[in-house]
């Protein structure tokens, strides 16, 4: 596509066959975004190519699709199909449709936090986790809701007001009073570090975090721990609230994204090849291959899901759905007026630390 020396790797059926079940990807990933004055038409002419079937997320998606239209510009006949792989889970598919990879990475989260939660309860401290998911929240929402924690903090949330890393912590901290209250010394919060996606460079940078920069000026977020940042946040409240709690960061990252597929994501991978190779045989392009929860394919169009500039829209967590609803309504512990009275036990203010008037909901 790019490169005057692909590499090229053949695979048959027996080569197919053992890497079913196994984690990780046999082909060398890339996270290389070409521009278009980098495309090129010879490798699809000198090798015949029919089909091009990217693997990934909206990134990869959106440069399937301005290949698609370059070649096409330039009379390369070809198809087009993109297969739907995140463990973000925020490609658009119809709502309750997961990317492949995300139920393998919830589970593992799920394994994870289980034991960071009861290492909580065993030592007394609280844990503040950060899960990967780049502008969304699947990830830390799946998680955080399977294990019950007492918080979670997802970029969707703040639909009524504009994040800031203050209203963050002081949603950490509605939750701990909160559980104060209730006699338990100990908890988890998990957020997502899609949050820091919407911050500004001034609100990170006034962290007091150092970080290295990249060449437009930008803080380098990935070469740091989210969880760290906001752990030491929270101490440093915590501190001056004279609250005498003790946290510990833990960074859910690249270690959920090359286990073993669990069974789910083996029969839906096996359902997604079969459905591109359907899909091309009917002649569609420039498309998302999609199995719904009874196994139907049908093709989504990348035209349909992509913003006036062609990058394709990635899917938010459903914040107004009833499952969502339950979760933030029914399933986390945090201050409300209820409340006040015995917060005050532990700080002057506790309306200022009520959940529902953070988010201004």
């Amino acid at each position: 596509m790019v490169s005057d020396e692909p590499q090229i790797d053949e695979i048959d059926f027996k080569y197919a066959d053992r890497i079913h079940n196994t984690g990780g990807s046999t082909l060398q990933m890339s996270r290389y975004k070409p521009q278009d004055s980098e495309f090129s038409t010879s490798f699809f002419i000198d090798n015949n190519i029919k089909l091009l079937v990217s693997i990934g997320g909206d990134d990869t998606a959106t440069t399937s699709d301005r290949l698609f239209h370059f070649l096409t510009a330039n009379d390369v006949k070809i198809q087009t199909i993109h297969v739907p792989k995140t463990i973000d889970n925020d490609l658009p598919l119809p709502e309750g449709v997961p990317t492949f990879g995300y139920q393998s990475a919830k589970e593992e989260g799920v394994k994870i936090a289980t034991t960071i939660y009861e290492d909580a309860r065993t030592s007394g401290n609280w844990f503040v986790i950060c899960a990967m998911g780049r502008e969304a929240g699947h990830l830390a929402l799946g998680v955080g809701s399977a294990v019950r924690f007492p918080m979670i903090i997802i970029p969707e949330m703040f639909n009524n007001t504009t994040i800031t890393i203050e209203k963050i912590i002081r949603l950490m901290i509605s939750s701990i009073i909160k559980k104060k209250i209730l006699g338990i010394h100990y908890g988890g919060i998990i957020i997502s570090e899609g949050v820091f996606h919407f911050l500004t460079n001034e609100e990170i940078v006034n962290t007091g975090i150092h970080f290295t920069y990249d060449s437009h000026g930008h803080p380098e977020l990935g070469t740091v721990s989210k969880a760290h940042i906001f752990n030491l946040l929270l101490a440093q409240e915590l501190k001056r609230l004279n609250l005498d709690i003790k946290s510990r960061p833990v960074e859910l990252g690249y270690e959920l994204r090359c286990i073993q597929p669990v069974a789910y994501d083996l029969v839906y991978c096996t359902l997604l090849g079969i459905g591109t190779k359907r899909l091309f045989d009917s002649g569609y392009t420039a498309c998302m291959v999609c199995v719904d929860h009874i196994g139907n394919i049908s093709p989504l169009f990348l035209k349909d899901v992509e913003d006036e500039h062609g990058k394709i829209i990635p899917r938010m967590v459903n914040i107004n759905s009833e499952r969502s609803s339950m979760i933030f309504d029914d399933g986390l512990q945090y201050l409300n007026p209820g409340d006040y009275a015995d917060a005050k036990k532990y700080i002057s203010n506790p309306e200022y630390y009520d959940f529902r008037n953070i988010l201004e909901w």
